[in-house]
């Protein structure tokens, strides 16, 4: 299995990709640390990992606390020993607004958590992986840092920090054995999309052509589902990234490629 034995900490586990990538992480024989601040959602996580035969803890987490992070990582390590990858998906998006009309506080927000909640959760895996001699870390960022969209610049921004987070740690922390990598998602066709959906066709918008105005814009023809997205992430925290740092993989069907 492509994670067989592995130690995955997950934060930002929600109704999206967080989940699929939890179970399909467990799937492939990881034993997966799931954080996020809603426990409850955590449990039910938690549990059908259980019921799959996998093995798994839940810890509730906010990614903008120190100790928080601590706690997440001291809590994974005295129950499974060790940790092999770090996913940094948490998430806070403000509100979809114009520049001129938003609150620069909110977006301040957005980078504590998207960046510097990515950070901190490093640098208290960081200890760990050094050593046990390396370790994966995948930061999870957005085409909206390819492809600028208006109400989306806070959020744009801060993923575009954590870009650099990506390639400035893959660089410091390489000598560790220690990898750095991001994907970069598009559109994820789950519950939180599936939310969006209903909710325009709610507002009085036809299913089929908001639907076809978003796949239009996808060479692959379809919006990419998030199980299938989660597999990149896990592309990279295994073995067979061994020799990839500091990528910037694109998983968004072809609506962006890469110079």
């Amino acid at each position: 299995m492509l994670l067989d034995g592995k130690v995955v900490v997950v934060t930002g586990v929600g109704p999206g990709m967080g989940r699929k990538l939890s179970l399909g992480a467990a799937a492939q024989g990881a034993r997966v640390v799931m954080a996020a601040r809603n426990e409850g959602f955590l449990a039910q996580v938690k549990g059908e990992i259980e019921a799959g035969g996998g093995e798994a803890l839940a810890v509730r987490t906010d990614v903008g606390s120190m100790p928080d992070c601590e706690g997440l990582v001291s809590a994974t390590v005295e129950q499974f020993g060790r940790i092999d990858g770090l996913v940094n998906s948490a998430y806070y998006h403000p509100a979809f607004l114009p520049f001129e009309q938003a609150d620069l506080g909110e977006w301040a927000q957005a980078y504590d958590v998207a960046c510097m909640g990515a950070l901190r959760m490093i640098r208290a895996v960081l200890p760990h992986m050094k050593a046990q001699g390396g370790g994966a870390i995948v930061n999870i960022s957005t085409l909206a840092t390819r492809k600028p969209v208006v109400g989306e610049g806070g959020y744009a921004i801060a993923k575009a920090a954590l870009a650099q987070v990506t390639r400035q740690l893959a660089v410091e922390l390489g000598g560790y054995g220690i990898r750095v990598n991001q994907t970069v998602m598009g559109w994820m066709l789950g519950a939180p999309v599936q939310g969006f959906i209903d909710g325009m066709v709610a507002a009085g918008g036809d299913r089929e052509a908001i639907v076809g105005g978003i796949v239009g814009r996808i060479p692959l023809g379809r919006i990419p589902p998030d199980q299938d997205c989660a597999k990149a992430v896990m592309f990279l925290l295994s073995d067979f990234a061994s020799e990839v740092t500091g990528a910037a993989l694109e998983v968004n069907g072809g609506e962006w490629v890469a110079p």
